[in-house]
């Protein structure tokens, strides 16, 4: 949150699209479902000299609320302590704090002229060596109503002066959007919805980064005004929203997993949807008025190995229906996963299925195999326990494999006439085979861990076990 100044360009990084995540284990987490917990300190007043910045507010406990499961904090137009805005700015300092790790948070911020809010982080010795010596990590901070929201670090460097390098990145900032920065021993990494676009060499101490090898607690707030956003306020805009749906820190090794997440009207192109306000926790938007043969395209996802990937969605629907994902305008079709009756247009609940994707950039796409639901947000994940499978790996009988509860085998692969299948326990015996453009071609029950698919011309397939909100699916060749 320091004004940003001299800019000290750290050399010999390359900037990467998409991150691979660690094999993270999840630490620490507020997801603001029954208040605000108590691993949070407020800070109240205005500071010194404006938190450092000059910045316009006087910061109170009451300007962070916890509504429909999300944090909020509200920025208002209010004579309070000698100043004409309020606020909130809490911390987590002296309560938890993290070295290394992955830190994220799924916020949506308004655009308006002289607010500046931000999720970020300060080293836990301030209160003895001051800043910038302690460091600071700002994992997403926007002013005024620019498309931008930048990731910087803030140090004091190896002359003993103040440096700063930062990056940034257009987004539709008043859309949820996950924030994120894995940081390890080497570098720090930002992301926005998991897509890579910022990083900085931190290894060795590099350019007096020493700071950066020490634990940091985690801040959230809302200025107004400031050196950086400059003095001009929209107040026409006020009261303005910060919404937080969770804050979650996860540490680990290894290099395995690897994730991102897309919300659903985040599409690239579309054919026959609509997009609408959604009750689904953290709010924003959900797309809607799906019918049979409707698509949505999300382009240059890139996948970085070979391997098995969990993709989950979130659906509802009052009757129930049928998706398929596809890459590259239906070339090649991953896998289709049914979708449950929820009740209600707005009754929400997650659905998953695990496909084989190889390594590539690919443009991702979720076709209405049969339409009347809606899809809030949807996210691709590593199976890290698969993570070493090449393509030649589902031709090998996995008798002695252990199957998990969101996963079944089936070989061989590629099959001439009966292919066999290895079932986790309970599942569904009803099998639907659809060809690449989404087409029921085969309805039949499993017998004897086996069907006859011999009937079927050569090509690619996806087979489906069961349907609703345990309907599984995996890809196979038929010779």
């Amino acid at each position: 949150m320091k004004t940003k100044s001299t800019i000290l360009v750290i050399a010999g990084l390359l900037l990467g699209h998409l991150g691979l995540a660690q094999n993270w284990q999840l630490v620490w987490q507020d997801e603001f479902t029954n208040g605000i917990s108590s691993d949070w300190v407020f800070e109240i007043g205005n500071g010194s000299s404006g938190w450092g910045n000059n910045e316009l507010q006087y910061y109170r406990r009451e300007n962070a609320t916890v509504q429909n499961g999300q944090l909020v904090i509200t920025a208002k137009r209010e004579n309070f302590g000698g100043f004409n805005y309020t606020s909130a700015r809490m911390k987590t300092q002296g309560r938890k704090s993290f070295r290394y790790g992955k830190i994220e948070a799924r916020i949506a911020i308004p655009s308006s002229l002289g607010l500046w809010p931000a999720f970020w982080m300060l080293g836990n010795n301030i209160t003895s060596v001051g800043w910038p010596a302690c460091g600071e990590i700002d994992i997403m901070e926007h002013v005024n109503t620019s498309p931008d929201v930048h990731g910087t670090i803030h140090w004091q460097d190896h002359n003993g002066n103040y440096a700063s390098y930062g990056g940034h990145t257009a987004t539709n900032v008043t859309n949820y959007h996950v924030y994120s920065i894995e940081w390890n021993e080497n570098s720090i990494k930002w992301f926005v919805d998991g897509q890579q676009y910022h990083i900085v060499d931190i290894s060795n101490g590099v350019n007096g980064t020493s700071e950066f090898h020490n634990e940091y607690f985690i801040l959230l707030n809302m200025a107004v005004g400031g050196n950086w956003p400059g003095f001009n306020v929209d107040n026409n805009a006020l009261p303005a929203s910060m919404y937080v749906d969770y804050v979650r820190v996860y540490q680990g090794g290894g290099s395995n997993n690897f994730s991102v997440f897309r919300e659903a009207e985040q599409y690239s192109s579309m054919s026959g949807v609509q997009t609408e306000a959604t009750s689904d926790a953290g709010g924003g938007q959900n797309v809607g008025w799906i019918d049979t043969g409707d698509w949505m395209a999300y382009n240059s996802i890139n996948i970085p190995s070979s391997g098995y990937y969990t993709v989950e969605y979130r659906v509802a629907s009052v009757n129930g229906g049928q998706l398929s994902l596809d890459l590259n305008g239906g070339a090649t079709v991953l896998g289709s996963r049914g979708i449950p009756a929820t009740g209600g247009w707005q009754n929400w609940t997650t659905v998953s299925h695990s496909v084989y994707i190889n390594a590539g950039t690919y443009n991702f796409g979720i076709y209405a195999q049969s339409g009347g639901w809606n899809i809030n947000w949807w996210r691709i994940t590593s199976q890290a326990s698969a993570s070493a499978r090449t393509a030649s790996d589902t031709q090998k009988t996995p008798e002695t494999e252990e199957t998990n509860a969101f996963e079944f085998k089936l070989y061989p692969n590629p099959v001439a006439s009966e292919l066999k299948l290895h079932l986790p326990a309970g599942t569904s015996d009803q099998v639907k085979v659809f060809n690449n453009i989404g087409q029921v071609v085969l309805q039949t029950k499993v017998v004897n861990n086996t069907i006859d698919v011999s009937s079927l011309k050569p090509g690619q397939y996806t087979l489906q076990l069961g349907s609703g909100d345990h309907a599984l699916s995996q890809r196979f060749i038929k010779e």
